[in-house]
């Protein structure tokens, strides 16, 4: 039997890659094949996953973090003739030169701050712009951006920050690291992004736009430490700088409303304002990278899950299209979580007959967090188990 092992990440418990490694040890011990295919949503494990699927090398810098601490993080850097032509397709990209792949959690992700430091007013992707500048200069035709698992709510002006763009004030005078808290001191722009930056991809699946009711700050800032009664003072402060940002590249505003200009606390509005960033589908485009569809054809089982399957699992993220896969393939489907919300069980196995279609959550609802993810890898094992010996 040929087992497809397709996670992603079981936050605060477990890595894709780790997730795929325990399933492997189960699926080994019951004499199968155990095929690994770690997801990324293009947050953490986006770099790793993808640079290592292409034989591609890892490279480490120091920058500085969301809160401009020192922190190491890596990109990837493969051949573009080793990426799967459908990927390279969807990338709109040549077959000769190099890509660099970056992953924005690397340098400016929420896990890199206490939850008691988190603060989108004083957070920064200045990082992730160094990751950028040295893709740069190491002569990358090209740079794919994972945006997942940010901190920040800065219109990617950090990063722009990193890579040539300059703030004055009131006096001409410039200001750096600037953050959102700073932002009304920022009396005017100059400067452009570097001449020589590579063209730009970034990979997201979020359609939110930059303002409003489901806007950037609105739907992610709460979750980046943004206390509920300070979200009007933070919009407008986006609203008003996000303007600014139009008015110096010669854009519309138009572009704040277009789906995924809020994505990661708005770095992809300002990325495609001032570097011509293109915005690609992250679920889609690691299916393709993986081929993922070859393997799901090749095997006799296919097992996907990550930390909480729901209905965003089911709009574009990899569990949701491995699942489709599956289904459209009329394979076994093994969906492992370790909790999942009923309405998305239920249209799941809506799809196909009842003995083709299983999903299991790992913990019980009343759990506490801490003792669910410490167990996360071994009740993988031993669900795993349980499916193999066919009890």
């Amino acid at each position: 039997m040929r087992v497809l092992l397709a996670f992603d990440k079981f936050k605060h418990a477990l890595g894709a890659a780790a997730a795929c490694a325990a399933a492997a040890e189960a699926v080994r011990a019951a004499h199968a094949q155990a095929d690994e295919a770690p997801l990324s949503d293009g947050g953490e494990g986006f770099a790793e996953i993808l640079t290592c699927a292409a034989g591609g090398k890892l490279h480490a810098h120091r920058v500085l973090g969301p809160r401009f601490a020192p922190v190491s993080a890596h990109y990837g850097e493969v051949d573009l003739a080793k990426i799967p032509a459908a990927a390279r397709i969807r990338l709109e990209l040549p077959a000769e030169g190099r890509l660099a792949v970056l992953e924005m959690a690397q340098a400016s992700g929420l896990h890199l701050i206490p939850p008691a430091e988190r603060d989108p007013w004083q957070t920064s992707s200045y990082g992730t712009g160094q990751l950028f500048a040295h893709a740069a200069n190491t002569g990358a035709r090209a740079v794919l951006l994972g945006i997942g698992g940010s901190a920040t709510n800065d219109l990617g002006l950090g990063a722009l920050e990193a890579v040539g763009l300059e703030f004055r004030d009131a006096s001409s005078a410039p200001l750096t690291h600037v953050t959102p808290a700073r932002f009304a001191d920022i009396l005017r722009l100059t400067g452009e992004p570097w001449p020589h930056l590579p063209d730009l991809r970034i990979a997201c699946d979020v359609t939110n736009p930059l303002l409003g009711p489901i806007g950037a700050t609105a739907t992610f800032a709460p979750q980046k430490g943004l206390p509920p009664e300070e979200f009007p003072k933070l919009e407008r402060t986006i609203g008003n700088m996000a303007k600014k940002l139009c008015a110096h590249f010669d854009q519309p505003r138009t572009l704040m409303m277009e789906p995924g200009s809020g994505a990661a606390g708005g770095i992809a509005f300002g990325l495609r304002l001032a570097c011509a960033a293109r915005l690609v589908p992250g679920g889609a485009l690691v299916a393709d990278w993986l081929n993922l569809e070859a393997r799901v054809c090749a095997a006799d089982l296919v097992i996907t899950g990550e930390g909480r399957f729901d209905a965003t699992s089911l709009a574009g993220k990899g569990p949701g299209l491995v699942a489709d896969l599956a289904i459209r393939h009329g394979k076994k489907l093994v969906i492992l979580a370790g909790a999942v919300e009923e309405s998305a069980a239920l249209r799941l196995l809506a799809r196909a007959p009842a003995d083709k279609i299983t999903v299991f959550a790992l913990s019980a609802a009343d759990e506490p967090a801490a003792t669910a993810h410490a167990a996360t890898a071994a009740r993988i094992q031993q669900k795993l188990r349980a499916i193999l010996s066919g009890k």
